[in-house]
């Protein structure tokens, strides 16, 4: 950003966030990244709830430069809010974290152990290896992100365990160099298929916590997204490049 020190860009879309919001961000200020800054772009999708009041009242109430606020003047979706985030992004990697409180911003290092030891240019989070806390839940969920995470390694040729993860860090011009099209949560498949095709590129994997809700806790993907993620991984891993 322009002072010669690395900067990691965080991107946080949010949709009705209103309840948890303010924690989130309060967690990724608190987050030490040793030498490394952070920018915030919170990218706001048009929530119905006082997502925005409540961005704009912490934004108002804290002292932190690198914290910006974009919205949409339409809901998007998902994927949409982060095309938007890593459009605005300034920083040398970019990490996606969820507005909810399922994923601890504290793991960011260590996700960025691997590309500081100059051994990744992208790292997935994993919930699946490692011993870290994850949350029981939803069993056919478990078995859909297995058999979505198998697909999409079967075409890519990669070997992820968690290809749906949140937690994915990119070398910014990586990131910035494909274009994305889905605006909800194919994301998560366009953007595997799009940078397993980048040349050399060099992609780890490393276990993360996860701190899953309940669908009345807030949870927002249902089946439809399961079916349009399975459509997603077809679509980009063959005739849509």
């Amino acid at each position: 950003m322009g002072d010669g020190i690395k900067t990691l860009s965080v991107i946080i879309p949010a949709y009705n966030e209103a309840r948890t919001i303010h924690r989130i961000l309060e967690r990724v200020i608190a987050v030490d990244l040793h030498g490394i800054k952070k920018e915030i772009i919170i990218v706001n999708d048009c929530s119905k709830d006082d997502t925005l009041s409540a961005v704009q009242n912490f934004i108002a109430a804290h002292n932190y430069s690198n914290l910006r606020l974009v919205s949409h003047d339409v809901n998007k979706g998902k994927g949409a809010a982060i095309r938007t985030g890593i459009q605005s992004a300034t920083g040398d990697w970019v990490i996606v974290q969820d507005a909810d409180l399922e994923y601890d911003p504290q793991e960011f290092n260590k996700l960025l152990a691997p590309i500081l030891s100059g051994f990744a240019d992208v790292v997935y989070g994993s919930r699946f290896i490692g011993g870290n806390p994850h949350r029981i839940l939803f069993f056919w969920h478990s078995i859909g992100n297995k058999f979505l995470t198998f697909l999409s390694n079967a075409f890519t040729n990669l070997n992820l365990t968690d290809m749906e993860t949140c937690y994915k860090m990119f070398r910014s011009d990586y990131i910035k160099q494909i274009d994305l099209k889905e605006n909800r949560f194919g994301f998560e498949p366009e953007v595997t298929a799009k940078v397993s095709r980048i040349p050399n590129v060099r992609i780890y994997e490393v276990g993360i916590s996860y701190y899953g809700r309940t669908y009345a806790e807030g949870k927002k993907i249902g089946w439809k997204d399961g079916v349009r993620t399975l459509w997603c991984i077809l679509k980009y891993n063959t005739w849509a490049r």
